[in-house]
């Protein structure tokens, strides 16, 4: 059966040590005293005086102690509920008491500070959260609402108060809280319907799991874009219908005079032929702009089967037929694309780089490297270069007399549609261009963009 024992306290411990300490030289002291030639009324006076300073100094030096223990824990006690304003009253440093003091007010400095930047921090991260235009929502681990800002009031048409509390199924959006992240979605909701992007993922706090949801709404920035692309499609095809419209109509009133005037003049007769031959040639060309729009407009969704990186790289590179295309070997790689629209790609990188390389009498250069997840294949050429590079994607922006304008967009979009990106500039090096194409070496065969 195991005994109990009571242990004293730091402060008994302390005084009891006190004690100790002088009791040798107390009761030496005594000892002296009683044996010795005095009085007894002297006897008595110096016994109590010797106990009397004996006990006061180790009462004394327990009381030194203990306060400023009491102090340290004073001070401790206030850090711990948040109170950093409890200074103590240094003392020299090469003093263990002081420095222990010094260190103390130094912690209490230091969490002060970062207590206030954690602050200011909160402060900030709450107003950015309620003047953002998006809809942040917070759920705890019981799937219970927590935190929501002015975007999540205005898209559930609820005050925070209200609806603090409830789960996503009694606020009726359990389908954005649940699924992959990041999606898109058309639903409505009691603020507004739409498309929405729902992003979620979780945090902790006071150690516990919790649901982070936000939601942005991208049917205003899709109308804005497709505001914008109207805009873009008016101007070009005001500018394209109109030079073709202008000189037909020119024409047609010139021929309408001349049928007036003399319809069987042998002389009229071959103005008007060359009347309708440029009618009809300008006609040709408008047709051929609006199928080229259209081209780009019914651009397919490609379909992925393995293709082989060296053998599509020297299989197009040989179909030009005006100038030797050189070709740098690169590593062996296969990648995941539709072999018809990178043909198409390929095929309108290297027509560009040859016609600029004929100008100069330069050469052309097709490379390819790869990395840990792309494959970079690179068209080169010493031709004199453009200028404007900004605009080479625009479509029927062009910088050569009898281009289309339609072959840089056409190979953004399909790159675009690779999940890979181009771009073109003029070469560092030399005079000449360098378009680059970058494509993800790892897709999925079944897989559909």
């Amino acid at each position: 059966m195991g005994t109990g024992r009571s242990r004293l306290s730091y402060d008994a411990l302390i005084l009891i040590l006190a004690l100790l300490a002088g009791l040798p030289g107390s009761v030496v002291a005594l000892i002296l005293l009683w044996v010795g030639d005095f009085t007894a009324k002297v006897q008595w006076t110096l016994i109590v005086l010797v106990t009397g300073f004996w006990i006061g100094f180790a009462v004394a030096l327990r009381e030194r102690v203990v306060r400023s223990l009491q102090t340290l824990s004073n001070m401790l006690a206030a850090l711990q509920e948040g109170d950093y304003s409890i200074r103590a009253r240094t003392g020299r440093p090469d003093d263990s008491l002081g420095l222990a003091m010094l260190e103390a007010n130094t912690l209490g400095e230091t969490l002060r500070q970062q207590r206030l930047g954690a602050l200011e921090a909160t402060a900030l991260l709450r107003k950015v959260m309620e003047e953002i235009d998006v809809a942040v929502l917070a759920f705890d681990s019981d799937g219970k609402l927590r935190l929501i800002n002015r975007g999540g009031e205005r898209l559930l048409a609820k005050p925070a108060p209200s609806i603090q509390g409830l789960s996503a199924s009694e606020l009726d959006i359990a389908d954005c809280v649940e699924g992959d992240s990041p999606r898109i979605v058309e639903r409505g909701f009691p603020g507004g319907s739409g498309r929405w992007e729902i992003r979620t993922s979780t945090f902790r706090q006071d150690g516990r799991p919790h649901q982070l949801v936000v939601l942005s709404d991208l049917s205003r920035v899709l109308r804005e874009e497709e505001r914008q692309a109207w805009k873009r499609l008016i101007r070009v095809l005001g500018h394209e219908i109109n030079n073709s419209l202008a000189p037909i109509r020119s024409i047609a009133d010139s021929l309408g005079r001349i049928v007036k005037q003399a319809p069987d003049d042998p002389e009229n007769q071959h103005d008007l032929q060359q009347g309708l031959a440029i009618i009809a040639s300008r006609s040709e060309a408008l047709s051929r702009f609006m199928a080229s729009y259209a081209r780009l407009a019914r651009l397919p969704a490609p379909v992925l089967e393995p293709l082989d990186v060296r053998t599509w790289i020297e299989r197009i590179a040989g179909l030009e037929t005006r100038l030797p295309v050189q070709i740098t070997q690169g590593p062996d790689v296969t990648i995941m694309a539709d072999g018809d629209q990178l043909d198409q790609l390929l095929i309108n990188l290297i027509d560009n780089a040859v016609d600029a390389a004929l100008e100069t009498g330069g050469t052309v250069e097709v490379s390819w490297r790869k990395s840990a997840e792309h494959v970079e294949v690179t068209v080169e050429d010493e031709g004199p270069g453009v200028a404007g590079t900004s605009n080479l994607f625009v479509p029927f922006y062009t910088t050569k007399k009898t281009g289309s304008g339609i072959g840089l967009a056409l190979c953004l979009q399909i790159a675009e549609a690779h999940h890979g990106t181009i771009t073109v500039g003029n070469r560092q090096d030399r005079t000449g261009c360098r378009a680059n194409l970058r494509l993800p070496q790892d897709r999925s065969p079944d897989k559909r963009l």
